[in-house]
């Protein structure tokens, strides 16, 4: 890689652990874009550049969530009953998407899903309700769904699922320092189960650049990495003192933008 190029990927890397750390979210919602673009820029296959920006984002969030989660654990924040019932879903559903589904989407199809997804969130993120809820976690049954669907989806989208279950418990009572901690906690188990299937289904393919392991980049993987892990706790630390909700609708605002810009990939590739 060209030293350009992994500057940009360790500034990448730090605001994206920092935003991991206050926002709860894994980065995948800003990393793929950004990916995408460098991966274009450097010649990856047309067919392969979206599925490798989603399989390297996703596999940042390994360390990433294991940075931030240590932080929000020391504050005592993050619920461990809630992370158990759910990771049993989340494991099903991110190794069903990142296996089964994944390779199978084209990049322009994977471009449109990641768009809508994205778009979504910044929606909800400036819409920002703030109704009183009553509502409760449900049994095991409904865990098991609900994680399922949370790892079926960041698996296709490489995002550490911040985006659906953090609102999830927020809608069930749960107090949002809570929900976003535990959220942080709940990256680790997505990020395997999708990091699995990528590799799995990313090593039946053939032309993907030197470097990869399936359709993971080594070597972007260590720049971010290496970035976000050291920025992801003072994210966590700031999420704790200040209230968030002024950033999240910036941050709603960019990610309009990157929707954008991942709305007109999956149309010029379809």
């Amino acid at each position: 890689m060209s030293l350009l190029l992994i500057v940009s990927l360790v500034v990448l890397g730090c605001c994206t652990g920092f935003l991991a750390g206050l926002l709860g979210v894994g980065g995948g919602m800003m990393l793929v874009p950004f990916m995408t673009i460098l991966f274009t820029a450097i010649g990856f296959p047309i067919e392969a550049v979206v599925h490798m920006a989603i399989a390297t984002s996703m596999a940042t969030i390994l360390f990433t969530s294991l940075s931030s989660v240590r932080a929000h654990h020391q504050r005592g924040a993050v619920l461990w009953p809630v992370v158990l019932r759910l990771a049993p879903g989340i494991l099903i559903g991110g190794i069903i998407g990142g296996g089964a589904v994944f390779a199978v989407l084209k990049t322009g199809y994977l471009s449109l899903v990641f768009a809508c997804f994205v778009g979504f969130s910044a929606f909800k993120m400036l819409r920002s309700s703030k109704t009183t809820v009553t509502r409760q976690m449900p049994g095991t049954a409904g865990m098991l769904t609900a994680g399922s669907v949370i790892g079926f989806v960041s698996s296709l989208v490489g995002a550490g699922g911040g985006f659906i279950s953090v609102p999830f418990m927020t809608w069930c009572n749960i107090a949002i320092h809570n929900a976003v901690a535990t959220s942080a906690a709940l990256g680790f188990p997505i990020a395997v189960a999708s990091v699995i299937g990528y590799v799995w289904s990313g090593l039946q393919q053939t032309g993907l650049p030197p470097g990869s392991f399936g359709y993971i980049y080594l070597p972007a993987l260590a720049a971010v990495a290496s970035a976000s892990v050291v920025t992801a706790p003072f994210g966590a630390r700031v999420a704790h003192s200040m209230n968030v909700a002024q950033l999240k609708k910036a941050f709603a605002l960019l990610l309009f933008c990157l929707a954008s810009y991942m709305l007109y990939k999956a149309i010029r590739t379809l």
